[in-house]
């Protein structure tokens, strides 16, 4: 097993949404942003709930994020994991979200799965509505991109 380092934080001061996730998978480490494997669904639904195409490149990806107020981050910042691996990984490292939330514009969290739920949950109570949603990962095969457009809508409305 590796160690391996996370990203920092992507939030902007104005950031409406925090969605985490549990760890970068290896291609979202090599390609060095979140959710960099082109299987994962997560630009694809977010994207598609605002009716924009995914971004072809990381600053288009950052643009995105930006222009609708959505930060990025995992719980675990760094740990041992095999691979991509959610059940692999161990000695891990807990981001210090409610830190990052203090100030901050953020009125909502959204745990991009089961693993990510459940490490935030070993952290500081969050100042502000936390949700548990299907994994994007295309190891989930019962993800439904309807759940994550309802939970969308709870903070951006219809847009």
């Amino acid at each position: 097993m590796e160690r391996a380092q996370g990203f920092a934080p992507f939030i902007a001061p104005d950031s409406r949404l925090l969605v985490l996730g549990s760890f970068p998978s290896v291609k979202s480490r090599a390609q060095g942003f979140y959710y960099g494997n082109p299987q994962n669904r997560f630009w694809r639904t977010v994207c598609g709930f605002f009716g924009e195409e995914v971004p072809a490149d990381i600053a288009g990806k950052k643009a995105f994020l930006l222009r609708r107020k959505i930060a990025l981050w995992d719980v675990v910042t760094a740990c041992e994991i095999a691979g991509s691996a959610d059940a692999s990984i161990r000695g891990e490292q807990l981001a210090d979200v409610a830190a990052l939330l203090a100030g901050s514009a953020v009125e909502a969290v959204f745990c991009n799965g089961k693993t990510a739920y459940a490490l935030l949950q070993r952290g500081a109570p969050l100042p502000v509505r936390t949700e548990c949603l299907p994994s994007t990962s295309p190891a989930n095969p019962r993800f439904r991109a309807a759940v994550w457009e309802d939970r969308l809508r709870s903070v951006f409305g219809d847009t």
